[in-house]
């Protein structure tokens, strides 16, 4: 099996470069905030270990070609503000759902946008994606109306489809269809 390597990406204010485990320490203010994964569908970490157990997942999933995850890096002063990247990776369907989270000292600030859309370019034209989906807890409205604005549509309700601080959680699936140019099958 051969190493999948991740590029590094570039927009006008960011750097979204491949994790890597000494990230954790960086992105364990993230993992650890209640009111990051309120809508995660995971609990905050309590420990920097759990973060690193989570990171090192992350890049074996990288190094096996089932997961394309990045740090997301401010470039006017090199700060680690949170990751995006694509999970339940299917090739031969041409399709895969992805994740983000950003710390909330940074939201606001168009930062998901920008990096949202380098990642949908790289999905269409490098990943070959034809389509991206995005699981939203029905009460996450930033985050759906982020989606809406950058091309997303909503599908439809999953009911009681995650499970999160001892409650089943309903969400919207959501789709980005890349419109592939050549038309090709």
């Amino acid at each position: 099996m051969s190493v999948v390597v991740i590029p590094t990406l570039e927009t006008e204010r960011l750097t979204l470069r491949p994790l890597e485990v000494v990230d954790a320490s960086r992105l364990f203010p993230i993992f650890s905030n209640a009111t990051v994964l309120k809508h995660y569908g995971m609990e905050p970490h309590a420990t920097v270990d759990e973060t690193v157990h989570m990171v090192t997942n992350m890049i074996e999933g990288m190094q096996a070609g089932t997961v394309i995850r990045w740090g997301i890096v401010r470039k006017d002063d090199l700060t680690l503000i949170g990751t995006i990247g694509f999970h339940n990776l299917v090739p031969r369907h041409r399709r895969a759902e992805i994740g983000y989270e950003i710390h909330p000292d940074h939201w606001r600030n168009g930062y998901a946008s920008e990096a949202l859309q380098r990642a949908l370019d790289y999905a269409a034209h490098v990943a070959a994606f034809e389509r991206v989906g995005a699981i939203v807890y029905t009460e996450n409205v930033a985050s759906q109306q982020m989606l809406e604005r950058n091309g997303f549509f909503q599908e439809g309700m999953l009911r009681q489809y995650m499970r999160q601080n001892g409650r089943a959680h309903d969400v919207y699936m959501y789709s980005y269809i890349h419109e592939r140019q050549d038309h090709e099958t």
